[in-house]
């Protein structure tokens, strides 16, 4: 164990009354909710690099945090998973996920990335034997090194293709060795910069038989899980292949892959996109391709990506809707792709970011879950579609124009605007915060 965290107590339920920064005041993991318990309702996950690898950079910026792993040995990647841990442990957190360069030094080429992997990830099996924590996802890092600056599977340079794909097998055999629920893949590069010196067609080909590999593989080896991808609109490409939900399920359809994909869903991404967060898991659970979220939110002043930890209840009620109404998660989560703010340096304030996301995640689980047993939201939804139901509109979608204008013209049809009560609906959330 390290010293890291010392004097921190390992953070408990106390309920809203309570006077303690180190507490929980509306996560209970062992409260039920529509049958099953929070703590499987939400499944929470750390992220290890925002939380153990980030060193508080921006844009305008660079390192504020101090902090005794910092290096690149084995010796203190194995510090770093001692305190990581430490930490999963005093915020019960049940999972956690990671990218192959949070976890290990860099190496010299592929072959020394691959033993520094290896002997971390058995590592990480033994600290997992030990305290019960879990891989929700692995994922390999493919954006931060400068061979990656063209991008990985859509890189011009086919030896960069090579590097990236023979990565991404060493993180899913990692993944796989260690349990891992899913495997995701975030193309933080695969995208351009400007179209001069980019060929469209040749890259999104490529990345389409990344694709294709990255699954083959999967069912070779036997991983259960599903492959994630998780979208982001820019930042740092001017475009990214992966805009956003639609416009990956665009990309699987293209290429066979809508059965085999699922989609990771990150708040701070769906905002750039223009979207809400809302809108981006509708659109996944109206697809079927609903796997996972990473919860984090941006700040509206700003037009990039600040991934701070969530603190909204009702935009986490709208989200959380939505988990619920497809079904909650099956083999996702909640993973906190989330980081302090580069003056907040001390142990205590990363508890304390997590405790109140998980706080804050909570009672918008609760309310959302609430709101759908009520059923009143549902009810005016179905209302203002019921028309559908009708025997001669259910025909009229499977009739053809010319018949249709005639019925419009024999029966008189001149239909009236009707309200859509947006108002009304937005009171009767409100009811439930």
């Amino acid at each position: 164990m390290s010293d890291f965290f010392k004097d921190i107590p390992k953070i408990k339920f106390e309920g809203p009354d309570s006077d303690s920064d180190f507490a929980f005041r509306h996560y209970n993991p062992d409260e039920m909710v529509m049958g099953k318990s929070l703590r499987d309702h939400l499944c929470f996950a750390a992220a290890y690099w925002h939380s153990f690898a980030w060193p508080g950079g921006d844009p305008f910026g660079g390192q504020t945090f101090e902090r005794p792993w910092f290096g690149d040995t084995m010796a203190l990647a194995r510090l770093k998973a001692d305190v990581a841990f430490e930490m999963f442990q005093i915020l019960d957190v049940p999972y956690y996920c990671f990218h192959d360069a949070d976890v290990r030094p860099e190496g010299a080429d592929f072959a020394e990335n691959t033993r520094n992997l290896r002997e971390i990830v058995d590592y990480f099996e033994e600290k997992q034997a030990a305290t019960g924590v879990k891989l929700l996802w692995g994922t390999a890092n493919l954006f931060s090194n400068r061979r990656f600056m063209s991008g990985a599977a859509t890189n011009p340079d086919p030896d960069v293709f090579a590097f990236s794909a023979a990565t991404v097998k060493t993180c899913m055999d990692a993944t796989k060795q260690l349990g891992g629920a899913n495997y995701v893949l975030w193309g933080g590069r695969e995208g351009y910069e400007t179209l001069l010196n980019t060929d469209l067609a040749k890259e999104r080909a490529h990345a389409g038989r990344f694709l294709h590999m990255v699954v083959e593989y999967k069912h070779k080896i036997g991983f259960d899980g599903p492959i994630l991808i998780e979208p982001k609109p820019q930042e740092p490409m001017k475009h990214q292949y992966d805009y956003d939900v639609a416009t990956v399920y665009g990309f699987l359809k293209e290429f066979g892959l809508e059965n085999e994909v699922k989609m990771n869903v990150e708040q701070g991404h769906a905002i750039l996109a223009g979207h809400s967060f809302e809108h981006e898991l509708a659109l996944a659970r109206s697809l079927g391709i609903f796997g996972s979220i990473d919860m984090n939110r941006n700040d509206y002043q700003s037009g990039w990506d600040t991934d701070q930890f969530p603190n909204n209840v009702p935009e986490m009620t709208l989200a959380y809707y939505e988990v619920l109404r497809a079904g909650g998660f099956t083999t996702g989560g909640t993973n906190f792709d989330a980081k302090l703010r580069r003056q907040s340096l001390d142990p205590e304030d990363l508890v304390l970011a997590h405790v109140g996301g998980m706080d804050a995640c909570a009672a918008g689980l609760k309310a959302a879950a609430a709101m759908l047993a009520d059923g009143k939201l549902e009810s005016a939804r179905d209302a203002r579609y019921a028309g559908w139901d009708t025997p001669e509109a259910k025909a009229m979608l499977d009739s053809d124009l010319d018949s249709i204008a005639a019925r419009v013209e024999s029966e008189g049809i001149n239909p009236q605007p009707k309200s859509g009560r947006q108002e009304r609906l937005e009171n009767l959330v409100n009811r439930y915060l």
